[in-house]
């Protein structure tokens, strides 16, 4: 029952309380991109959505309009000369994803799910699929997000992925909820390069690099 109505129900609510609550906060950030960095304020994306099916995921704008398209940050050079001043702190708080509260209120998102992977992340894709994780509604925040988030190594990313299909309830997701509050709060999983970086810096660390 939760699965099928009661979760969708909660995303209704949740999103449309969440853009009348949060519009003074979504005004006084658009004004600051504006003001930091020429070009739109929104980020538009091709995603993996529900059952494999693309659909364009909304951010706001944290990095130069001449930054390449459709690449995953961990696959870019020096991706921090890319990401404006504002944008850095977008990052770092995860405000940068308040704009997907409109993507949940249309149906392309839950509030909880798989962080929906990049059009071209073909690997991730792959590996989520042996688990069944492309086929649940994707989330603004999940189980892997207070796992690890850019520190993960894809295939432990699509592992835990797949436990959150397995242990998908209205009380594991008020679980990720919570975890996602306390994570961002401690900037928990915040990497700039991406997936598995964390693991690849203690590796040369280990190595005296």
């Amino acid at each position: 029952m939760y699965k099928k109505f009661g979760k969708r129900l909660i995303d209704l609510v949740l999103s449309a309380c969440g853009i009348l609550v949060l519009s003074p906060i979504l005004l006084i950030l658009v004004i600051a991109i504006k003001l930091d960095s020429p070009g739109p304020v929104l980020f538009k994306q091709k995603r993996v959505g529900l059952h494999k099916k693309h659909f364009n995921i909304l951010k706001f704008r944290t990095m130069r309009i001449d930054t390449p398209r459709d690449m995953p940050t961990h696959m870019l050079t020096n991706p921090e000369q890319w990401i404006t001043k504002v944008g850095g702190f977008l990052r770092k708080t995860s405000l940068d994803e308040l704009p997907q509260i409109f993507n949940i209120l249309m149906g392309q998102m839950s509030v909880i799910g798989p962080r929906p992977a990049l059009w071209n992340q073909y690997d991730l894709i792959a590996e989520r699929d042996k688990y069944g994780a492309n086929d649940v509604m994707p989330g603004l925040t999940g189980w892997a997000q207070i796992n690890g988030r850019d520190e993960l190594e894809i295939p432990v990313k699509a592992r835990l992925d797949g436990e959150y299909v397995e242990k998908m309830s209205l009380m594991f997701d008020i679980k990720c909820f919570i975890g996602t509050v306390v994570s961002v709060l401690k900037h928990d999983g915040v990497v700039e390069g991406g997936t598995g970086e964390l693991n690849k810096k203690k590796e040369n660390e280990a190595a005296g690099k």
